[in-house]
């Protein structure tokens, strides 16, 4: 079983400032929730039920989130308005928070390697990156159709989406063998490529279901652009020496570290909300 689920979440949100310079941008709203709890009520879904987050500096909202605030308990207690932390509630009586700190911002690789502490070295877990929100109205959470396919091949799996080929160098992308409807088996892994040398255009997402020798794969991995260390690069060891798949998922994907995708996925759920309350 896939328990533990990782969450870096230390990095400075730029494309957001000067919203972000004081709030992380993992607790953005959209609409009433922050992004780290949509993260957080889909890794619960798929079976996890301890929620490991990377943080850095001026992190500590996210901390006071998944707590209990005594005061604003008292305030409200009795009145219309309790009832609006209904979720948070049943997110902190099943779920058990720990965190570490990313000092450095060295990449997803590094942000992973420093999660070790906190998931162990003995089991699979599960990784999910807050900024991409993604939902299937429709069935199954994404990671849940993640742990659904680890559970049949018992490998790595990373969550891919076809992307236009001129965005392909923006993301990791996969090069691979389809050996099921929407299911690759990853022969080459490249990190954000020029768009006329990308392998294909089946980018990654921030989902991951990594096993425990990927520390290895990371720790003996050399940094990549910009002198980071990519998770994309210690996958790519990963698919050479045993396997790793690359999964097509059902549901769709907003870029919320994006201004577009986070207004995108800000509008979808206000109609969605809407649509709710008229039925």
């Amino acid at each position: 079983m896939i328990k533990k689920c990782l969450f870096p979440a230390a990095g400075y949100g730029t494309r957001f400032l000067p919203a972000t310079k004081a709030m992380p941008k993992e607790m953005l709203p959209i609409l009433t929730k922050p992004l780290i709890q949509y993260g957080v009520e889909e890794a619960m879904e798929a079976g996890c039920d301890v929620m490991a987050v990377i943080t850095g500096r001026g992190k500590r909202a996210i901390t006071d989130h998944f707590d209990i605030s005594y005061e604003l308990e008292h305030q409200i207690k009795g009145s219309a308005k309790e009832e609006l932390l209904g979720d948070i509630r049943n997110i902190m009586d099943k779920c058990t928070f720990t965190y570490t700190r990313q000092n450095e911002m060295r990449g997803l690789g590094d942000a992973i390697y420093k999660g070790n502490v906190l998931v162990g070295f003995q089991n699979p877990f599960a990784v999910i990156l807050a900024d991409d929100l993604c939902v299937n109205p429709d069935g199954d959470g994404i990671l849940k159709q993640m742990v659904d396919l680890y559970h049949k091949y018992k490998c790595c799996v990373v969550a891919t989406m076809e992307v236009p080929n001129e965005e392909v160098h923006k993301y990791g992308v996969i090069e691979g063998k389809e050996i099921e409807e929407g299911v690759y088996m990853v022969s080459n892994m490249v990190e954000k490529p020029d768009n006329d040398k990308a392998p294909s255009n089946l980018a990654v997402i921030g989902r991951y279901i990594l096993t425990p020798d990927i520390f290895d794969m990371i720790k003996n991995t050399k940094p990549g652009k910009n002198g980071e260390l990519q998770i994309t690069d210690a996958l790519c060891e990963q698919a050479k020496k045993g396997m790793v798949i690359a999964y097509k998922f059902k549901g769709k994907r907003f870029d919320c570290g994006s201004v577009d995708g986070f207004v995108e996925a800000t509008n979808y759920f206000y109609d969605q909300e809407k649509n709710k309350n008229k039925k």
